[in-house]
This record gives C-alpha cells, sequence and structure tokens, in this order.
C-alpha cells in the first residue's frame, strides 16, 4: 500500500491509513497529565463507546493496564450496557467520534443527573452533543475522517488512553514513541503474497484470532466494513474450542501475534482437523505462513493492526470494491437526535 500509485492513493480510506503516520508523530502524552491525575485520585476508569471508538482504545488499554500491575480498577462495555451499571464512583471516559452517538450522550446524560463530575469525552469534533453532557472534552488532532471505516482516530483515540497510563505509571514513554511512526509506516507499506490475497478471496469465513487487547477484534470489525466478507473474532484459544465444528475447509484464520504455547493446538486443530488455512500475522517467524511485522515492544499493537489495515486494503482492492463507501454501513452509526 502507498500513495504514489493512484490505485491506492484514488481513496480517501488510504490517505487516512497513512496519515497515521504523522497523527503519531504529532502526538503529545503531555495532553492527558492533568487528567490522568484525576483518574488516579478516582481510582477507578470506565471507558465506552460504540464500535471502533472503543474496541482497541479501551481493550489495549486494559491489557496494558493488568501487565503492568497498575493498581487501578478498568473496565469497558457498550454504552447501552454501561447505563445498567452503578458509575457514580468512576472516571468514565465517552468516546465518539462524531460527538453525536446516540448511546453515549445518553449515557453522558445520565450520568450527569447523577452529579458524577468525572465524565471526559473524546471526540474528532469540536462543539457536540456529547461535549455539552461532559465536564471536560478532548479532540483528537487527526481530524474528521473522510472514509466510512475509522482508522487513524483509532491510533491517536489508543495513545490517549494508553498515555494516561504512562502517567499513571509515572513512566516515560518518548524514545518509543518517537520510534513508533517508521514502525507504523513499515506495516502499512510492507507487500502482501497475491497468494494470501487469493486465499482470503476464496475463503467462505475470515477468523481473527489473538488476545483480547482489540487488535484482532478490530481487524475483524474492518474486514466486513473494508472487504465486505464474514469475518468472526475468536478471542484467545476459542478458535479450537467448539467452532471447528462449523469451519470449513476454504476458511482462513488470521492469528495475531500468536502465543507460542498455543500453535500446536491450533496445528491439531485448524490445520490438521479441519483442513483450513491460518495465517499469523507476528513479529516473529512461526510455523504458519507469517506476515511479518517490525519488533515494537509495548507498541506491537500497533503495528500489528496497521499490517491488517494494510492486508485487508489489498483484498479489498483485489475484490474490485470501492474502499470508502460500504453500502449499508454509516459514518455515525446511530446519531443522536434530540
Amino acid at each position: 500500500m502507498n500513495l504514489t500509485d493512484p490505485r491506492y492513493s484514488r481513496y480517501a480510506l488510504v490517505q487516512e491509513m497513512m496519515q497515521t503516520i504523522e497523527v503519531v508523530k504529532n502526538f503529545d502524552p503531555n495532553r492527558t497529565k492533568t487528567v490522568a491525575g484525576k483518574i488516579r485520585t478516582a481510582g477507578r476508569l470506565f471507558f465506552t463507546g460504540e464500535g471502533s471508538s472503543r474496541i482497541l482504545p479501551a481493550k489495549n488499554a486494559i491489557r496494558k493496564a493488568l501487565a503492568w500491575g497498575i493498581d487501578m480498577t478498568l473496565f469497558t462495555d457498550g454504552s447501552r450496557q454501561a447505563a445498567e451499571y452503578d458509575l457514580s464512583k468512576f472516571a468514565v471516559f465517552c468516546a465518539s467520534n462524531s460527538g453525536r452517538t446516540k448511546e453515549v450522550v445518553l449515557l453522558a446524560k445520565k450520568l450527569a443527573a447523577l452529579g458524577n463530575e468525572n465524565r471526559f469525552a473524546l471526540t474528532a469534533n469540536k462543539d457536540t452533543l456529547l461535549e455539552k453532557e461532559c465536564t471536560e472534552t478532548y479532540v483528537l488532532n487527526c481530524g474528521w475522517e473522510q472514509a466510512v471505516a475509522a482508522t487513524k482516530s483509532v491510533i491517536e483515540q489508543a495513545l490517549f488512553y494508553e498515555s494516561i497510563l504512562w502517567h499513571i505509571r509515572k513512566v516515560d514513554k518518548s524514545a518509543e514513541l518517537a520510534k513508533l511512526p517508521a514502525l507504523i509506516e513499515q506495516a502499512l507499506t510492507l507487500p502482501v503474497s497475491r497468494d494470501i490475497v487469493r486465499q482470503v478471496l476464496g475463503a467462505q469465513t475470515i477468523y481473527f484470532a489473538g488476545y483480547n487487547d482489540g487488535v484482532a477484534e478490530e481487524l475483524t470489525l474492518k474486514t466486513n466494513e473494508i472487504t465486505r466478507r464474514k469475518s468472526d473474532f475468536l478471542e484467545g484459544t476459542y478458535a479450537v474450542h467448539g467452532i471447528e465444528e462449523v469451519m470449513d475447509k476454504s476458511d482462513i484464520v488470521f492469528v495475531v501475534d500468536p502465543i507460542d504455547e498455543e500453535i500446536e493446538k491450533f496445528q491439531e486443530v485448524l490445520v490438521k482437523g479441519v483442513g483450513l488455512t491460518v495465517i499469523a500475522i507476528a513479529d516473529r517467524e512461526t510455523p504458519f505462513t507469517t506476515i511479518r511485522v517490525p519488533s515494537a515492544g509495548e507498541m506491537k499493537p500497533y503495528i500489528f493492526l496497521c499490517a491488517g489495515w494494510n492486508l485487508l486494503v489489498e483484498i479489498g482492492l483485489a475484490a474490485g470494491i470501492n474502499l470508502d463507501k460500504p453500502e449499508r454501513a454509516r459514518k455515525v452509526g446511530n446519531e443522536f437526535v434530540g
């Protein structure tokens, strides 16, 4: 994928994916220092939003907080379900790029009515309905996206949330952050095998398996939006715990950052048992066909996501699809009309 070839550059989706490089270069983690202090005092943080505004940003933060042993309670769920919870003692981040997503706005209204002062908004627009219902609003620097599928905003949202944790941990991640743009560019532009693309086009269902950190799940959503193919997210070892009964030899499973101890089981159940193709997206060689990405340490989820975008663009182009305009999916999934 590159912007010098009109086959790619004609699409806003590709342009916005490539703009992620500059978004990360310009990301300022000091923006979240003040709100991090408020969240540290609250001791509890709840992330909500719908679709791409929640999946990777929230789950990446939660996985890292648990891995780092941060002494803090973090949860995430969609806004309708969250409205049933007692969030009175939580700091709550409500994410909606448009600032008009109905479920998110209504939750913010409820929190306001309950007197929760730690309600924060993360949007890509100024002066929105959501901003009116939150005590503080942070506007992304990436700007409003033209393509229906969210891309660069997802990365900035995830960095925004993760940087809150950096402040809470009192760690300096500036060195890793400085290296990230170049690594993202490598992931976005690495060559994708035509054989892999052909296999995907012949698949009945495209599965993504891996950690519950939002990467594989977000790629599943993007598969639906970008390639118009049926896709499913298989968390952890879900892929070998029953779903193999309905899998087909033509199906394909992408395993993101496979866990070494699980590889043998995937080979036994999926490759030998079902007879389907398993492809890894990893920063090392694996026994599977591997889309090899550069190593990025704790920043690797961003690299895996961008490599996945690259793959999906190639699949979409090979299928002759308009990458910018799905037939049914909308930019604002459920807009608040008040």
